[in-house]
């Protein structure tokens, strides 16, 4: 599937939204198709619709679309059979056009059929790879049965939305924990409708964003286990559950930990899973790749130890090895875990998800994505290093200008690192940095979100860090500036804007700072401790730690994550008196990570020491509903124009101009 561009998707802002986004891969049991979704514009160019898409594992046929319909379609797995499930809610021949993604079948040949409905909407789909046995995840209203639909209605109908918890969260990332919750089901892919049988009544929120794997024979489900603990808390352990009876088995735990990211080996005797450990204010977490007997015979024990990497997906070969995923200096290869030994089997610069190993455990295929190139899919040999092969899926063009890599030495003697976008040319060119989220996290693949081609195409060069906490570099790069978020995260980007300016393309009179949700953070931290930015933008940031704990989303995560003396030393807040630089404070409404509060308050700490309006040098930029990440295209389109014509004004000393989608 290749896209044909008249115009630069770079160079305009609209033709970038349309750029076909891939995601995810999926394939068939007995190896023999591949699959992936795609997500494009509708046909007004309004919202983003995803569609199931066909990749030739081979590498010679064009890539085919699946699936078409306005509501689009996700989740697509391969049943025994070989047809192909997939969630979508799109109307089915007896429901109307509001109804919630039900479940889907599509056979090798043939129309797609729906094959399951329920009222709270289906998810979560996994189906056994040898057995005609499916899983799902389904919201349902407490104490529901087989009534859960006519209470929804009744709900409804009394125009009832309020909800009455009695307990910890409510609210994730982007949505409320409404009055219901999810429940594990099993059915048989025989049945037409499918019948469901409720393995998890009233689990409590116990699968709050569960993941899960079933065994190939379908005799058994492996889910994450969210238990309530004292004074608000949670841990997350594994539950095996017997899909014949419910009958549930926790997989031994070490009671200080939290376990996640189950997967069945092939022959289902073993279950690979990711450890976290929990985190104090003096030490970070620690994150390790287990496995334990899915019987639980014997304690977990870890699979490459002394290996400072944290995996961040893992999949079984057929001769029961792994093939993991990880940061690694600025970089996400694949690498073989077999008897303790790690292998990396991919050396370039690029950043690799959804691995897929064939049946006979000696070709993986994954989507591959880079800073400098959009996620597409690639065959690799799974045993032996080498050369990913690229095979004919979604192709966006090559962005402009080029990538370097930059490093210099940190106050402590660290050696720190960063990439550097650069535009085509000699410069001098003015220089954004760009400090990404987490803050455990860093730049090493591409961002539709943050994207910085769109800055280089307009004649910017963008720095990208990876300041202490930066994961990919071990856990002494996290501990550099934990409990500490104003110290070494923010000297680390000072030397890499330092050795960045010294470059002779970068004019270092015309520089900014941006940075989005711990990368506001550390803006917010910029804009209180030094005036040599022109421009700062702050988007989902935090500003008053001392009041952000208790309105996040996971407020017992952040009880672990600072003492009350570093809540008040690491919070931007307290020095909005020294604050000189025009700030661009970006937050939607919708945001339970980073809540509105922390923009808001903000933004009146800005606005309350301005002495004349009329010379008011800030801006606020916001949406009433979006959440932690702008997701819809003219919004997404929006925040690059605003952004755009905010440093023009300040960097570049251009008139003011409001983006001609606010006028």
């Amino acid at each position: 599937m290749v896209t044909e561009q008249s115009i630069d998707p770079y160079a305009d802002l609209a033709a970038f939204q349309g750029l076909p986004r891939a995601s995810g891969l999926q394939l068939s049991a007995d190896g023999a198709r591949l699959v992936t979704t795609v997500t494009g514009l509708d046909e007004d160019g309004a919202r983003f619709v995803t569609a199931v898409w066909e990749v030739d594992p081979a590498g010679q046929a064009p890539a085919r679309r699946l699936t078409r319909s306005n509501k689009g379609e996700g989740g697509p797995v391969f049943a025994a059979d070989g047809s192909l499930l997939f969630t979508s809610a799109r109307p089915g021949p007896d429901e109307q056009d509001d109804e919630p993604a039900a479940l889907w079948r599509l056979p090798v040949t043939g129309e797609a059929e729906q094959i399951s409905v329920r009222a709270g909407g289906i998810g979560g789909v996994k189906a056994a790879r040898g057995a005609p046995v499916v899983v799902a995840l389904s919201n349902t209203l407490p104490g529901s049965t087989d009534d859960d639909a006519e209470r929804r209605k009744a709900r409804k109908d009394a125009k009832v939305n309020a909800v009455l918890h009695d307990g910890y969260p409510v609210r994730f990332w982007d949505h409320d924990l409404g009055v219901g919750s999810d429940r594990l089901l099993v059915g048989q892919l025989g049945d037409r409708p499918v019948v469901w049988r409720d393995l998890t009544p009233e689990p409590a929120r116990a699968l709050v964003e569960a993941s899960l794997d079933i065994s190939a024979d379908g005799r058994t489900v492996v889910t994450t286990w969210a238990r309530r603990e004292a004074y608000g808390s949670r841990r997350t352990t594994l539950m095996a559950i017997d899909t014949a009876t419910g009958e549930r088995r926790e997989l031994p735990m070490d009671g200080a930990s939290e376990d996640s990211s189950p997967k069945i080996s092939l022959d289902g005797r073993l279950v690979a899973f990711i450890r976290e450990t929990r985190s104090s204010p003096s030490d970070p977490p620690d994150t390790r790749l287990m496995v334990v007997p899915l019987d639980g015979s014997e304690e977990p024990h870890e699979l490459a130890p002394g290996w400072d990497r944290w995996a961040t997906s893992h999949v079984w070969t057929s001769d029961g090895s792994l093939l993991v995923t990880a940061d690694d200096g600025g970089r996400g290869p694949v690498f073989r875990v077999e008897d303790g030994r790690v292998t990396r089997l991919t050396a370039d610069d690029a950043h690799y998800s959804s691995v897929q190993v064939t049946p006979d455990g000696t070709t993986a295929y994954a989507l591959r994505d880079a800073i400098d190139a959009a996620p597409a899919p690639v065959r690799l040999d799974a045993r032996t290093p080498g050369v990913p092969q690229p095979l004919r899926g979604p192709d966006a063009p090559a962005p402009p200008g080029r990538l370097e890599e930059l490093s210099t030495t940190a106050q402590d003697g660290t050696e720190i690192r960063a990439w550097l976008a650069m535009p085509a040319g000699a410069g001098p060119h003015p220089l954004v940095v760009w400090v990404h989220g987490g803050p455990l996290s860093s730049w090493n693949g591409w961002s539709w979100r943050w994207n910085p081609w769109l800055m280089v195409a307009r004649g910017w060069a963008v720095l990208l860090p990876d300041p202490g906490l930066s994961t990919g570099y071990g856990r002494d790069m996290v501990r550099r500036g934990w409990g500490a978020w104003g110290a070494e995260p923010y000297t680390d980007v000072m030397a890499l804007t330092d050795a960045a300016e010294q470059r002779t393309e970068i004019d270092e009179t015309r520089t900014a700072l941006m940075g989005g949700s711990f990368g506001g953070f550390l803006a917010n931290w910029v804009a209180g401790h030094t005036d040599r930015f022109a421009a700062i933008v702050t988007h989902a940031s935090l500003w008053d730690l001392e009041g952000f704990g208790g309105t996040t989303d996971g407020a017992y995560y952040w009880s672990r994550e600072m003492t009350p003396e570093m809540t008040r030393d690491n919070s931007p807040s307290r020095h909005a008196d020294a604050i000189t630089t025009p700030m661009l404070v970006v937050h939607g409404d919708k945001d339970y990570r980073v809540p509105i509060g922390e923009g808001l308050r903000l933004w009146w700490d800005l606005m309350s020491r301005v002495q004349d309006p009329a010379v008011n040098p800030h801006r606020l930029l916001y949406y009433p509903d979006e959440n932690h990440w702008v997701l819809t295209p003219q919004h997404a389109r929006l925040w690059y124009e605003t952004v755009l014509a905010f440093l023009a004004w300040h960097v570049d000393g251009e008139p003011w101009r409001v983006p001609d989608l606010l006028r």
